[in-house]
């Protein structure tokens, strides 16, 4: 008697069980052998689930192969090993970037972002937009949709609130 080995993937020869009592049957299973080659558990939960997705796809085909758990490990596997390698890969890059310290704002910004804050939201978009966005009345009233006038008066109200603001904030405690 002679064995024959089998090529390719197995051939369907068993009737396929419910993919659902399949999935309840093998889904921790699987989950916990990731969990212990990742170290991530819901990385894990995640490619199992993938992994079971796929298989979902291929049921009609793969549930009746002789062994349909060692189909979905393989690819539960190659989608872990996969994502060990773009991680890997993540932190070389990472590693080779040159980390730049940027010093936090300076008592004036925080003071002027303070003040800002007290100001109605078209006040202090329209004083952004010009001053430090250098727009000119014009571009935004288009931006905003209202007319030109009406951003000047903007401009004028939120100028007066901010000098008040700032006057308040300097004078000396009576």
């Amino acid at each position: 008697m002679t064995v024959r080995q089998q090529t390719g993937p197995p051939r369907a020869v068993r009737t396929p069980v419910d993919f659902t009592d399949f999935y309840q049957a093998h889904f921790h299973r699987l989950a916990v052998q990731l969990y212990a080659y990742l170290g991530d558990h819901a990385e894990a939960q995640d490619l199992t689930q993938e992994a079971f997705c796929r298989l979902l796809e291929r049921w009609d085909q793969v549930g009746g192969y002789d062994d349909p758990v060692a189909w979905v490990r393989r690819v539960a596997w190659n989608l872990a090993t996969s994502r060990l390698r773009r991680v890997r890969t993540a932190v070389r890059h990472l590693a080779r970037q040159r980390e730049e310290h940027t010093p936090g704002p300076g008592p004036d910004r925080v003071a002027l972002t303070r003040a800002l804050a007290t100001l109605p939201a078209n006040q202090r978009r329209a004083l952004v937009l010009h001053h430090l966005g250098q727009l000119s009345t014009r571009e935004i009233a288009e931006q905003a949709g209202v007319a030109e006038g009406t951003v000047r008066s903007w401009l004028s109200r939120g100028r007066t609130a901010l000098a008040a603001y700032f006057t308040e904030r300097e004078a000396p405690d009576a």
